[in-house]
């Protein structure tokens, strides 16, 4: 009995877990308009491109990284 509540309980957990899974959120500047933005999708590498080198965890410090970045700046 205990056995099939803990498997349960188990399999539960992961399958919700990664619902809970945290946001990355990206920098990115299109290739076509030369503006700043920032996304929670990885940028692609052709029609926009990454800036910096890793993703920020909130969304408040990727738009402080995009105002900080001089590719940003025009």
């Amino acid at each position: 009995m205990y056995r099939k509540l803990l498997l349960t309980a188990a399999l539960a957990t992961a399958l919700v877990a990664p619902a809970f899974a945290a946001t990355t959120w990206y920098v990115e500047k299109s290739v076509s308009t030369h503006k700043c933005a920032v996304t929670e999708k990885k940028p692609n590498g052709t029609t926009e491109t990454q800036i910096g080198t890793a993703g920020y965890k909130t969304k408040a410090e990727a738009e402080t990284a995009m105002k900080a970045a001089p590719e940003c700046k025009a």
